[in-house]
């Protein structure tokens, strides 16, 4: 019997002793007391969702405004707290949390065919924590709103008045949540790989991971203690920052971005994981220089804690350690081209099918080449003195962390979706979805790039005349890219009621979550399956309830009469 056999075979005696994830147990306190790390994925996703949901609200009211000159609807003041809480929101509350503490979650133990996490405890402790650091920010909202940017810049954050204790002890409880995730996965991947799942055999997601929560261990605490200091310095009048008592303002944005720039990280690292698994499986092809991406993944972790300083050309530095930070952002983007020339040598020669995952793929390669080339401006210290503070800047961070985080978190969810609940979608709508993300999202920072060279200022609610015809653009494409994400989300929510039933392994993937059912039963595989190469595309073949053999190949299906070395192997 074939080895993708022996999986199908214990998986569908776990699914029939067992039953999957979502019906195992009924009712409010088995979910919100579960341990089940596919339940708290759930969890996260749902919480995540609702987040980003507020901040692109929030963010439509910004391109509302920006629709002329002068005030529309928002004073000065209410510009600042929506922008505030718009950028907070989307960093702390979406963006890092999306891809490793959501999708993670649900994944991890799949692919390394483990049974849960290796501390399933710590892991709902985890997402707790998420939930208390969100009712933070939901009393900043409810109580005056915040006005001091997300990065809490002093001395600003000890001066004005608002929130500020709240939402940087917010942030602090969220850092808790990420640190203890991150911990959880580095034991999850290091001693649950099961026998035969050597490093260079675990799926590409799995690295990404892996490197991820590194980084969330050892720079998490830095942004940590730094809020704290900013708290007490704002209670107790202690002179840390504030330069009223002798404080220094621009040490804090040292401890800033010495974890918020590796944070970028966190953001972008598992939605490349996701990335060199949708290029593979949907291209039908072995994954091109698996080893090179796997490092490349450890070595932008790597180079994430030393590039912070770009952040901080115009703060007043030396020049040498200017010129020495700029080599270093220059140098950190040898491992993300090492990924995108190896996705693109991926599909070369691949049997390449458009489905909605694929289409997302595509998406990620267009919008996050563009972010990539465009930080090339940013790290060149002549460039930089005229771009800093622009909307150039606000282009760019965008192409990366929403062109990148984003538009892949979404076809993760696409891709993914039948595993997690057991429900096809409407292919059709799934690519127009993507279709409208692209064409909004290009219509909505492009002109920001212009405006930015224009020295057109971030963060401002009044403009000159001059820049209008571009932020009716910018504005215009806001409100298609959010038309295009509500499609997809309705595509989802359509799939639960009218779906048909999906299958094992509807894209043909060959790691170890497409061995068991579709939603996987409560503790995902009845014996730990046998390891195969995790990007091997030959045509093996299972046994499934529903559709007879299934092949690695979805496009060649031949029926069990067929003649066919493997069927007769089995």
């Amino acid at each position: 019997m074939s080895v993708v056999a022996k999986n199908a075979e214990a998986s569908h005696a776990a699914d029939a002793h067992e039953g999957d994830y979502l019906t195992h147990s009924r009712g409010f306190l088995s979910w919100a007391l579960t341990l089940d790390h596919k339940r708290i994925g759930i969890m996260y996703l749902i919480g995540v969702m609702t987040s980003f949901l507020v901040g692109g609200i929030l963010a439509l009211m910004i391109r509302a405004e920006l629709l002329t000159p002068t005030q529309l609807f928002l004073t000065n003041k209410q510009f600042n707290q929506v922008f505030t809480l718009h950028g907070a929101i989307m960093v702390f509350l979406f963006i890092i949390p999306s891809v490793p503490a959501a999708l993670g979650n649900f994944l991890v133990p799949l692919m390394l065919g483990a049974k849960d996490v290796a501390f399933p405890r710590l892991n709902l402790c985890s997402f707790y924590l998420w939930v208390v650091g969100l009712i933070f920010f939901i009393a900043c909202l409810l109580i005056t709103g915040l006005d001091t940017g997300w990065t809490f810049y002093t001395p600003y954050s000890t001066t004005t008045e608002g929130p500020v204790a709240w939402a940087t002890m917010g942030a602090f409880i969220l850092g808790f949540s990420s640190i203890f995730t991150g911990l959880n996965f580095i034991v999850t991947i290091n001693t649950m790989r099961p026998p035969g799942m050597t490093w260079f055999k675990m799926p590409l997601f799995l690295w990404a991971t892996y490197s991820t929560a590194i980084i969330q261990v050892l720079a998490t605490p830095v942004l940590g203690i730094t809020l704290l200091l900013l708290t007490a310095e704002r209670l107790f009048q202690i002179g840390i920052f504030d330069p009223r008592w002798n404080g220094d303002p621009v040490a804090f944005q040292h401890f800033f971005w010495f974890y918020s720039h590796p944070a970028v990280y966190i953001m972008i690292l598992p939605a490349m994981g996701i990335i060199s698994e949708l290029m593979s499986v949907h291209s039908h092809k072995t994954i091109f220089g698996y080893t090179l991406i796997a490092y490349s993944s450890v070595a932008i972790a790597l180079f994430g804690f030393l590039v912070w300083g770009h952040h901080m050309f115009t703060s007043g530095m030396a020049d040498v350690t200017t010129i020495v930070f700029s080599a270093l952002t220059f140098s950190v983007s040898i491992p993300s081209a090492i990924k995108v020339f190896n996705w693109l040598a991926t599909m070369y020669k691949g049997t390449v099918q458009l489905t909605t995952p694929m289409c997302y793929a595509l998406n990620f390669l267009f919008l996050f080449t563009i972010g990539g080339l465009t930080g090339l401006f940013l790290g060149a210290l002549s460039a930089d003195r005229h771009l800093h503070d622009t909307y150039f800047v606000v282009a760019h961070f965008h192409y990366v962390m929403m062109g990148g985080t984003l538009v892949a978190f979404v076809g993760g969810i696409f891709h993914w979706w039948p595993k997690m609940v057991g429900k096809m979608y409407n292919e059709l709508w799934g690519q127009i979805s993507c279709l409208f993300v692209f064409i909004g999202f290009n219509l909505t920072f492009l002109p920001q790039f212009v405006m930015g060279t224009r020295g057109m200022p971030r963060r401002y609610a009044r403009y000159l005349p001059e820049f209008q015809d571009l932020h009716i653009m910018s504005s215009t494409g806001a409100f298609i890219l959010g038309f295009g994400l509500f499609i997809a989300l309705g595509v989802l929510i359509h799939s639960l009621m009218r779906g048909r039933k999906a299958p094992r392994n509807p894209w043909g993937g060959a790691t170890l979550e497409w061995h068991c059912s579709s939603p996987p039963p409560h503790y995902n595989f009845a014996s730990a399956p046998t390891v195969n190469e995790p990007y091997d595309y030959t045509p093996l073949a299972y046994h499934d309830e529903e559709h007879g053999w299934e092949y690695h190949q979805p496009n060649v299906r031949p029926t069990p009469s067929q003649s066919h070395p493997v069927i007769a192997k089995s």
